[in-house]
């Protein structure tokens, strides 16, 4: 049984739809990867799953539940992406709180703070904390309980590089013990390694659904070869340019050739055969350039429909 199904749902507010037929699952342990720009439906989506908005059509199951079960509740942790909490509480204090309210165990507070590295900050007062530290926080108050669903909206906002890599090695442990996450970003660099699938959603609709590696498929980009140090970089250039390849140098004695329609291992042949790189880097396409790709074609077909 999947951990949430969202079957064919539209969401309205007065006039305006922000869902249009919405279809996505998540699977036991998997992490789904929502991406858009602001106003694309993400959290729409999540508060949806939550049982804090109905949908306006279709339906949504959590645990083959209504959201609103109070069961389902219960095995939820969420982050929201604006969290703030009473400033005069420390810490501590703070996550003691919330534990009441969830019925958490209260020894899961100081292993908490640990985790997300505000043992040394749990006793100063929550108003002295940074951005950053609020956000780890919240963290902290969405894991309290131990659920077995968690919903993450732009959970790196204030984060510096540090915080940001330790929080995404906080959700692989969390994934490697079976907890399901749906992380909610419009920050694409860092989490592709982080995630099982991804969806990418514009103006409610989704555009594209699927691990990384359907995704390049589907969007047939090409694979990026650099190699450095070559002694015939024109050569190689020439060949190539003549067989359709595009190529660029890539610094003083270098060439990138991007590899289309499976000819990446081919191209790699060539190069080690004509030359003897010092260095040979090879860049499939990124989760930032899916996006891009399939934000423009989006954009494209919405173009040549008005016309």
């Amino acid at each position: 049984m999947n951990v949430v199904e969202i079957d064919g749902v539209s969401q309205r507010y007065g006039r305006a739809t922000v869902l249009h037929g919405l279809n996505l699952n998540l699977a036991p342990g998997e992490v789904l990867g929502l991406f858009g720009h602001n106003g694309a439906g993400k959290t729409t989506a999540m508060k949806l799953v939550l049982g804090l908005l109905r949908a306006s059509a279709g339906q949504v199951r959590v645990f083959g539940r209504a959201p609103s079960d109070p069961h389902v509740r219960r095995w939820l942790g969420y982050l929201p992406e604006n969290v703030t909490f009473y400033p005069q509480l420390s810490g501590v204090e703070t996550l003691r709180h919330f534990a009441r309210l969830k019925g958490a165990p209260m020894h899961q507070v100081d292993s908490l703070l640990e985790d997300v590295g505000l043992t040394a900050a749990a006793t100063r007062r929550v108003k002295t904390y940074s951005k950053g530290m609020r956000q780890r926080l919240g963290l902290a108050q969405a894991l309290l309980g131990e659920p077995r669903l968690l919903l993450l909206d732009e959970p790196t906002v204030g984060l510096d590089p540090f915080a940001t890599q330790d929080l995404y090695r906080l959700l692989d442990r969390l994934r490697a013990a079976g907890t399901s996450i749906i992380l909610c970003s419009h920050v694409l660099p860092g989490v592709e390694a982080h995630i099982n699938r991804a969806a990418i959603l514009t103006q409610g609709r989704l555009l594209a659904l699927g691990s990384l590696a359907q995704l390049r498929a589907e969007a047939g980009l090409p694979t990026l070869i650099r190699g450095s140090g070559l002694q015939r970089v024109e050569v190689l250039q020439q060949r190539w340019s003549a067989a359709g390849h595009v190529t660029r140098p890539w610094g003083a004695e270098g060439l990138q050739v991007a590899a289309c329609n499976g000819s990446k291992v081919e191209l790699l042949r060539q190069l080690l055969a004509e030359d003897s790189p010092s260095d040979v880097e090879i860049l499939a396409p990124s989760l930032e350039d899916l996006y891009r790709h399939y934000m423009n074609s989006h954009q494209i077909t919405a173009q040549e429909a008005a016309l």
